[in-house]
Formats: C-alpha cells, structure tokens, sequence
C-alpha cells in the first residue's frame, strides 16, 4: 500500500529544507523499510535507499547501477521541459555525474590531476592567504550580528575555485549569484528571479566566454585544460566542456561553503566541542570529516539497474531507479555509534559526504583542505560564537545545506 504522504515528503525539497523532518523521514525509513518503492506525486517512480551497506553495494557496482539515464530526481513536468529545450536529450547538462564506464574514467580523468594531493598541496599557501582574508573580515564583525554563511562562508571557497578556474576576482558576485538559483531547487528565497534553465543559460554563457579565451590564450588553469582538452582524437564538445566548468564552478564551492556554516552551527551548538577543538587543533581533520557527515550536503544521486538485482531483499526490476539518501547513509544506526551525537573525534567515520567508489568526489581532497585551512586560521582568532537568530537550510532534494547562519562573534583580544 502507497503512503502518499511519505513518498511525496522524499521529493519535496522543503523536507530538506528542515533537518528535523529529514531525519525522522529516513530515520521511519531505515527502520520499517530501507529499500522503499517511492511513487511520489509528479515524479516517475524509484526505490529509495536508505542505509549506509546498501548505498555502498550499488556504489562500488558501477557497471551494474548506472548513472544514466537518471542521475538525479526531476518532476515529470521538468523533464519533459528538458527533452523540449534539449531536442530530445534527457541532460541539462552532461558532466561526470552523468556519464558511465570507460567515458566517465576518460572525462574524469582532464583534470583528476588537478586534485591530487600532490597538485593541491602546491595551493595551500595560496589557499591560506584567502582563508586568511576570511577571518580578517571576521574581525570586522567583532560584536556585530552578521550571517556567517551569506557573508564570509560562501565566499571563501568560491575564491578558491575561482584560483584554480583562474578566474578574475571581478566575477565572484555573479558566479555566486548563478550558483545560487543553479542549486536553489524549490526555494524561491535562493532562486531570486531565476531557476535551473536560466541559471544553466547563464553559466553557459559566462564559460563560452572562458573557453573562448583559453582556446587562443592558455594559460597555467583548470579551464584551459578543459578548454583545450582532445577526447578520443577531437576537441571537447561544447555541451560537455559546459557540463565540465559548471560542475566544478558550482558544486566545487556550493557544497564546501554550506558545510562550513553547517560544522560552525554544530561547534556552537556543542559548545563542549567547540571548546575541546580550540584546545586540540590536532583534531580539526577528524572535525571536518564530521562537519561532512553532520552536513551531507549532497542529498542523493540516482542509478538505474541495467538487470534485475536483490537488493536487502526487495527484487530491484532492469531499468528501475535507484535514489541514494546520503543524509540517512550518514545517520546510520548500524555503522555510526550514537549517529545523532556530533563529535568532532569521531573514528571510524565512514561518511558518504562524498559518495563511494568510483564516482567518488573529484574535490575530495581540495574540499578537505579547505576547510581544516580556514578552522585553524579561525579557532585560534575567535573567542566565542552565538546563534543571533534562527539558521534557516536551502528547501532542496539534491544539494544544498545552511543558506542562513545570523551570529555574533567575540574575538581574541
């Protein structure tokens, strides 16, 4: 028997936007029904995933759950738009989350070098230098009500893909404003006028200019080696090259920046937390895998079965979709000891903050180092924090985190 509510309730991006009702939703889930055929109103049925083993069985199966066709959740009504304005391509856009097999290892692979350790340590300085201006400008705010997120959070690994983008500083306030209605999903607060097709429109054209300077002026970046990039014996096709700057241009600061309000909300919801961190620094990497499980900025992805498959006992049909619920894989009771406890210590921490397997992030390692950078510039600089206000969350299915953080901050004296 369907409950409509339910299954209505896993798609409606204002579930998302109240973790409460995120986890009592997966928390009801993993206990009555882990893998739970969903035919929410508006949408073409899936199987909702809800534990942690199950989503890493059909993570490292790569060839038998696909991205393709369906990567994501959409509404009917979307996309059908999509196959209109596509010519009857079912992608807005055609990056890695998208693709399969031997093409996803070959795009991924333009700029995996990119974001190696090795590549990435070289930028630490770089990257300090902007955490650095970060608490500076926190310190402006000494004593004032300002939002943490809207303010500084956002901001700092934006300019860090934008360093490895190599892209003028003069474009952060548009680049910001895209992402904002690209990932804004039902929430009219963050779209602002836009939505996903003008936001793509937008971002498509702001690259076309990039790629176009690339081509005839390469220089030492990521978006010249997008730019310049030979698959299979020919230049990067447009809509690939586009898919390519928009993934890592949006997803590459958006998920970073909501997890650093998200791990600062927590420190000062835990004061115990916080204060043992500003004693420890030590633990800052521990902490920030945590503020990533805390977090689970990234909702779900989807697979398709390409064969029949049993799945916890459910019999998973060919050509059936799969939805993957991060935020419930992270809260599961069977791995994570007292999942609903935040500790910044916290070991083992097999999060799925940034998938599994082979689609695993391609930013892990930046996104990482970002944040412990700016937690060991901040924790020995600031006092205290206090909650001004009510911290509000992007009301979205697929990525998104705190979009509202309203706080005072006492500095050091």
């Amino acid at each position: 028997m369907i409950d409509q509510a339910l299954d209505n309730a896993i798609a409606d991006g204002k579930t998302y936007g109240n973790p409460d009702d995120q986890h009592a939703l997966f928390t009801r889930l993993r206990q009555e029904d882990p893998v739970h055929w969903s035919e929410p109103e508006g949408f073409r049925p899936f199987w909702t995933v809800s534990k942690h083993a199950d989503i890493m069985e059909i993570e490292r199966q790569q060839d038998l759950f696909t991205n393709a066709p369906r990567s994501k959740l959409f509404s009917i009504e979307f996309e059908d738009k999509v196959r209109s304005l596509m010519e009857g391509n079912s992608n807005l856009v055609r990056g890695l989350p998208q693709m399969d097999g031997m093409e996803h290892r070959t795009y991924r692979q333009i700029t995996q070098a990119w974001f190696l350790p090795k590549q990435i340590k070289q930028l630490e300085e770089r990257i300090t230098q902007l955490a650095q201006r970060t608490v500076a400008d926190l310190e402006q705010r000494s004593g004032e009500t300002f939002d943490f997120y809207t303010e500084l959070a956002a901001w700092y690994p934006l300019r860090v893909i934008m360093l490895i983008l190599g892209l003028p500083e003069s474009d952060e306030a548009e680049l910001l404003r895209i992402t904002n209605a690209y990932f804004g999903g039902s929430d009219p607060e963050m779209q602002k006028g836009s939505d996903l097709f003008q936001a793509t429109r937008d971002f498509i054209r702001y690259f076309d200019g990039v790629s176009e300077n690339r081509r005839a002026h390469p220089t030492d970046d990521v978006a010249s080696v997008i730019a310049n990039s030979v698959i299979d014996g020919k230049p990067i096709g447009h809509h690939e090259a586009s898919s390519y700057y928009i993934a890592l241009a949006a997803a590459g600061h958006d998920t970073t920046g909501g997890t650093a309000a998200s791990g600062l909300l927590a420190l000062i919801q835990h004061p115990d937390q916080w204060r043992r961190l500003q004693a420890e620094p030590d633990l800052i990497p521990s902490a920030v895998d945590e503020f990533v499980r805390w977090a689970s900025p990234a909702k779900h992805f989807m697979r398709t079965a390409k064969q029949d498959y049993v799945l916890r006992g459910k019999n998973i049909k060919r050509g059936e979709a799969l939805l993957m619920a991060y935020p419930s894989g992270n809260r599961d009771e069977d791995v994570f000891d007292e999942p609903f406890a935040f500790r910044i210590d916290r070991s083992p921490n097999r999060h799925l903050g940034f998938g599994f397997g082979a689609h695993m992030c391609l930013g892990m390692m930046l996104a990482k180092m970002e944040l412990q950078i700016l937690f060991r510039q901040l924790l020995p600089r600031v006092h205290r924090f206090e909650l001004a206000g009510e911290p509000a969350w992007v009301q979205t299915s697929f990525v998104g985190g705190v979009k509202r953080l309203p706080v005072r901050v006492t500095m050091r004296s």
